[in-house]
């Protein structure tokens, strides 16, 4: 998939994994492991039967996998399903495989209960390797599908052409909205925050792109002032969270620093050119994410221009 179909397609997997719980998550998993390996077998139940502690098997590497979705992540109820899965499979499904694998879809990854019992279980039982799939390995999986597979597995179709897509979060379209009304009403000549000249440096962002985020940083404490007074503290965690992650994943592919804005812009404005005011409220959220560190690289305590370090 060319750039533009992988964002509209992590669009498509982000609003599934919002909505998908209990069986209807279970098919989604199915869906995919069926598209991605030849040899997975998606494994219902039968009757009295059940589907003995399995929700699927990998035949060649020996897998077997436990699905768990529930709508409401209670880490005690994950241990108790866990715990179940486990014991029923070794016990039904002795010899049939060597690795158990969890899968959830607690987006924000394993809960610290559910990590600490799974380093149980491999003290308890050397003989088996134990494995976590949560939504970013359920993505990385997506993304090695073929388009048609990918748009089966996704239940969308991803365009091939140059397509106008939307907000990579949807928390950022208010607040966007939200920057836009009361800017104008903040002093565009009040003095800057401390700004982490240093990390512009690091990060050799200089230029247009550099007076941009400082402008921006005069007006970055309205996202603060928003999420602290509509939204919780978790939700503005769970955003630059967002950030942070497709950040690491445009870093890879882009090492110029203006590449890499221009695609975090792309992340929630689209492809389309904004209007100007939109923009500019734009930049405010992205120099609200730089003085965070949720984008960017932080420099090394010392660190001075000229010492031939960089990002």
């Amino acid at each position: 998939m060319r750039f533009e179909q992988r964002m509209y397609a992590h669009i498509k997997f982000l609003g599934l994994m919002a909505e998908l719980y209990e069986n209807e998550f279970e098919d989604f998993f199915h869906r995919l492991m069926c598209s991605r390996y030849p040899d997975f077998v998606d494994v219902r139940t039968a009757g009295r039967l059940g589907d003995r502690s399995a929700d699927g098997l990998s035949l060649h590497s020996r897998k077997l996998y436990a699905c768990y979705g529930p709508q409401t992540v209670d880490p005690y109820e994950i241990k108790k399903k866990l715990t179940k899965d486990l014991s029923g499979a070794a016990e039904k499904r002795s010899g049939e495989f060597d690795t158990f694998v969890f899968v959830h879809n607690d987006r924000r990854g394993v809960h610290p209960v559910v990590a600490s019992l799974l380093a149980e279980a491999r003290d308890s039982m050397p003989s088996l390797q134990f494995e976590q799939m949560g939504s970013r390995r359920l993505w990385q999986e997506c993304m090695q599908l073929p388009l048609m597979a990918a748009e089966d597995v996704l239940r969308c179709e991803i365009p091939i052409k140059d397509t106008t897509f939307g907000v990579g979060m949807e928390d950022l379209a208010p607040l966007l909205k939200q920057l836009q009304d009361i800017r104008a009403e903040s002093n565009p000549l009040m003095s800057l925050p401390d700004v982490p000249v240093e990390k512009l440096d690091f990060n050799r962002i200089e230029g247009a792109d550099r007076e941009d985020l400082l402008r921006g940083m005069r007006q970055s404490y309205l996202v603060d002032a928003f999420y602290a007074g509509t939204r919780s503290a978790l939700e503005h965690d769970e955003v630059a969270e967002g950030f942070r992650l497709y950040y690491q994943q445009v870093r890879r592919d882009y090492s110029d620093a203006d590449d890499v804005l221009w695609q975090l812009k792309m992340y929630f404005l689209g492809n389309a050119q904004p209007r100007p005011k939109v923009l500019r409220a734009a930049l405010v959220v992205l120099a609200h994410f730089f003085e965070r560190c949720d984008i960017f690289e932080t420099p090394p305590a010392g660190w001075q221009p000229g010492i031939g370090l960089s990002a």
